[in-house]
């Protein structure tokens, strides 16, 4: 193991609990970067929080875009969480969760039901969506909705838990 990878590794453990880095891919074929509302109102929530966007990307509904995108914000910037959001529908166009599954090694359901109840509160809509979230080593990667208002739904229902969950990824132990 290089020096450069075990200084990465050591302020990886070291952030979790102080600056979480987020990463978000939206999964469009209809937006690019500047049409983006629902990720750039993410970034915003992302900041209000005080934490740092590692990385914000548009891709395709494409199922290896879509992959490709998460692999590389999780293990080329090093983010804590990855958020994707759009592609979690009933459309055949929408791989986002097949995609997760693809390159993520770990199922955790909690995220995912939490924010299907959290959203149920507001539309029943929310039972339709077929989000997961996954971790990729020491990653975890949650998928959001694509409209601005549910992604921001979802932010509401995990904000509170990601320091503790990314820190748990990481490998710590439970907050006392």
């Amino acid at each position: 193991m290089s020096c450069v990878s075990t200084c990465l590794r050591a302020r990886c453990y070291r952030r979790n609990t102080v600056d979480l880095k987020i990463s978000i891919v939206t999964c469009s074929d209809t937006r690019d970067l500047a049409q983006d509302e629902a990720g750039a109102a993410l970034e915003d929530l992302i900041e209000t929080q005080g934490w740092t966007v590692a990385s914000h990307v548009v891709v395709r509904d494409d199922a290896s875009e879509i992959g490709d995108a998460i692999v590389e914000a999780a293990d080329e910037c090093h983010a804590n969480v990855v958020l994707t959001c759009g592609g979690t529908g009933l459309s055949m166009r929408d791989v986002t969760p097949e995609a997760t599954r693809a390159v993520c090694d770990r199922d955790v359901p909690g995220i995912a039901e939490a924010i299907r109840a959290y959203s149920m509160t507001k539309t029943r809509r929310a039972m339709l969506s077929r989000a997961v979230c996954m971790q990729r080593g020491y990653t975890l990667v949650i998928n959001f909705p694509g409209s601005t208002k549910a992604a921001r739904e979802s932010w509401e229902a995990v904000r509170d838990q990601l320091e503790h969950a990314a820190q748990m990824t990481a490998g710590g132990g439970h907050a006392k």
